[in-house]
């Protein structure tokens, strides 16, 4: 028997259709082995930053299944993904198997799941790519040391429980200097000038509009047009074609996707990550985590024969797209169908409209441009002394269509001019004025973001949909319809790096470390040399860091809000819940507003003893409302629970941790959770409401999903975790 391991579960039932009956096709289900949470445990960084990886939890099945499976195969075919993360869980799934004979251990590779492919992928195996491993294992190590320092240094200076990230903080910097940009924003008045006018030679014509060449932003200038404009002759001065090439996109790479999908379809780019994965998986696509926008000769030739078939020879253009990215390496190919003869395919709306964004630019990128005439109208009113802007008018006529056939949206761009001869007079009919304002840079989509990460070379194909989900998670990021708004909180966070560690957040020292990634996948630059020049001088700068003081006054409140207790002025302060106003008195004076203004009360003691350390037990005011706790905090975090209310939200279904407590419903800052009972014993914690139910692939509780899917796991690193988790 020889058995193929790949990393989705999913993926294993498109192969086996491929394969004969002496192959078992099985699944890692993503990632075995992972670094542990505590950083010291994690990397030894005084032994050349070496890193010790300890088996995910809830992986203990599925690593056994892998172990008692291959010692009856023959060889052991490890066909993980075609990128750097592919080649890692390849490499950990051949050290927890510890296949002596080197022999049976083969790596294969293969960009889409199709007969002919995995077929050369079998016929062409090769060893494990150290140099990728080394690459990957170096981009997880610098995350950890990154944000464990970094993160613990804001901890203690800003507020528990915040986070940094090598990645994550450089793209909310760019999120919060537009949100800057905004504030800061001025808007200034102009108009924008409109004549209907009519020929006059030409009785029978219809009148049409002229636009002035010139926004005008003087209120005298506006004047005298308007004055003026009436009284003189206006003769159109001049009439030009030309003829211009529109030529098609390159096929898609992950960030060209995310963005039209995000346009097109309303995805957001986790969405078009999860769908396209989908695709991939069923075989309809090549591999979905690449900047490459190249094409292979085989798929060139089934697009030619495909256009040739259905459009005609003339709208056939055979090209090689130069890839933007010096690097690009992720994958061999752009985005692209695996049969272009189909083109209909997904389980579902959304995957099939996906799937037709992804045939159509393909398809089209390899036809003629599409070939438009341009035309323009200029118009003078009176003469140059008057100083009155000229008029036009613009049209265009597509002459031949190229590209364009397979969107019809394009053909909106045809736009007839008028017939009219140079030095005719013109006759003005109505001239009309509509005043407008300047308006702000625009909040960032998660499409845009995607774009500028890419343009500033921050983050790979691979990372831009965590990256966004990361933000949001954290609560440094909201949307305001489709747009991204940083949050108070994360504003505050940026503002701390940007004033205390601008060299790690900016798009040089961020490009410039993914570029040393690279060199590391390439064998050009060494392990242990990209972590030192990174680590030993961030470490420096952290411990530089340790004597700044504590972030707490963010400045004088507004001055109608007075201290409740005492009158006097307050400023503002930075809780664990965010913002709140708080006496400039204090600590004498312990009056507190909310930033809107409501009066926080002060805790009150109950007269009970908290049960677990003996101190008394105050009343306190939380986001959620009114609460009893131990007056000791943070050092005893006893909460006195209501037992009526607990029975309201009790689930009924007993906690799979510990096996003594229920789950029962809570808040917290992303909404309502699910909680073991008996917390802080037991810590186990589930998104969703619980259904009873246990997961067929890892056990796991199954909890509420959406409409379009009622049930899924609680586990992340199971692939029945859905919609939103995707594998990295």
């Amino acid at each position: 028997m020889k058995l193929l391991i790949v990393e989705s579960p999913s993926k294993t039932k498109t192969i086996k259709k491929y394969l004969g009956s002496d192959y078992q096709v099985t699944s890692s289900v993503g990632h075995i082995r992972d670094l542990p949470k505590n950083n010291k445990k994690a990397i030894e960084i005084e032994n050349n930053y070496r890193p010790h990886y300890i088996v995910i939890e809830n992986k203990k099945d599925v690593i056994d299944n892998l172990k008692k499976i291959s010692q009856k195969a023959k060889i052991i075919y490890l066909a993980t993904d075609p990128d750097r993360e592919g080649e890692a869980i390849a490499w950990h799934i051949a050290q927890i198997l510890k296949i002596k004979d080197k022999k049976r251990l083969q790596r294969i590779v293969f960009h889409e799941i199709t007969p002919e492919a995995i077929k050369q992928a079998l016929n062409h195996p090769r060893s494990i790519d150290k140099k990728l491993v080394k690459a990957q294992e170096a981009r997880r190590v610098l995350d950890r040391l990154f944000g464990y320092d970094l993160s613990g240094l804001i901890w203690k200076k800003v507020r528990y429980g915040l986070s940094a990230g090598r990645v994550q903080s450089p793209a909310l910097r760019i999120l919060v200097e537009r949100e800057r940009a905004i504030r800061a924003f001025r808007p200034e008045k102009y108009w924008v000038l409109t004549a209907k006018v009519k020929s006059f030679k030409n009785k029978s014509s219809l009148p049409f509009v002229l636009s002035c060449s010139k926004e005008i932003k003087d209120k005298k200038e506006l004047n005298h047009i308007l004055k003026l404009a009436p009284q003189k002759k206006w003769i159109v001065d001049n009439i030009t074609h030309r003829q211009v090439k529109k030529n098609p996109y390159p096929p898609f790479t992950t960030s060209t996707l995310q963005q039209s999908a995000s346009s097109q379809l309303g995805l957001s780019p986790s969405q078009t990550m999860f769908y396209a994965q989908k695709l991939y998986e069923a075989g309809y696509i090549t591999y979905m985590r690449t900047d490459s926008v190249t094409l292979s000769h085989k798929a060139q030739k089934q697009i030619g024969s495909l256009i040739k078939k259905e459009f005609g020879e003339k709208y056939l253009d055979l090209k090689q797209f130069k890839n933007r990215s010096k690097n690009a390496q992720e994958a061999h190919e752009a985005i692209r169908p695996s049969n272009f003869n189909l083109k209909n395919l997904g389980k579902n709306k959304t995957e099939k409209k996906l799937y037709q964004l992804i045939w159509q630019r393909a398809v089209a990128s390899q036809m003629s441009p599409a070939q438009i005439q341009q035309s323009k109208i200029k118009v003078n009113v009176g003469e140059k002394k008057d100083k009155i802007p000229y008029f036009f008018v613009n049209g265009s006529h597509i002459v031949f269509d190229g590209w364009f056939i397979l969107n019809s949206s394009f053909k909106k761009i045809e736009e007839k001019i008028p017939p009219v001869d140079k030095n005719e007079k013109l006759k003005l009919l109505k001239i009309n004025q509509e005043e407008k304002e300047t308006t702000p840079p625009p909040r960032y989509s998660e499409a845009g973001l995607v774009k500028e990460l890419e343009k500033r070379g921050i983050g790979r194909p691979s990372t831009y949909a965590s990256i966004i989900r990361t933000l949001h998670t954290r609560g440094y990021t909201e949307k305001e319809g489709r747009s991204l708004k940083p949050t108070e909180m994360g504003e505050i966070v940026s503002t701390f790096l940007e004033k205390n560690f601008t060299k790690y957040i900016s798009d040089s020292f961020t490009a410039k470390l993914e570029n040393q990634l690279d060199e590391i996948a390439k064998g050009k630059m060494k392990y242990t040399e990209v972590l030192d020049n990174f680590y030993q001088h961030f470490n420096q700068d952290i411990k530089r860091k340790e004597k700044i003081p504590k972030i707490t006054n963010l400045g004088p409140a507004d001055a109608k809000f007075k201290c409740p207790l005492c009158k006097g002025p307050m400023i503002i302060k930075l809780g664990k819940n965010g913002k709140f106003l708080s006496c400039a008195k204090f600590p004498e004076c312990k009056g507190m507003r909310t930033v809107e203004g409501k009066i926080i009360e002060e805790p009150k003691e109950t007269g009970e003893i908290c049960p677990e350390c003996g101190s008394p037990l105050i009343e306190r005011e939380g986001r959620y409302g009114k609460f009893i706790a131990c007056s000791n905090y943070p050092q005893c975090k006893y909460i006195k629970k209501d037992p009526q209310e607990e029975k309201k939200k009790s689930t009924g279904i007993k906690c799979p941790l510990c096996k003594k407590g229920e789950l029962i419903e809570k808040n917290g800052r992303y909404g309502k959770f699910y909680a073991c009972s008996n917390y802080p014993q037991c810590k186990y914690t589930i998104k969703a409401k619980p259904t009873g139910k246990k997961c067929p692939l890892c056990g796991s509780l199954m909890m509420k999903g959406t409409k379009t899917i009622p049930e899924r796991c609680s586990n992340k690193n199971c692939p029945n975790y859905r919609p939103d988790k995707l594998k990295k």
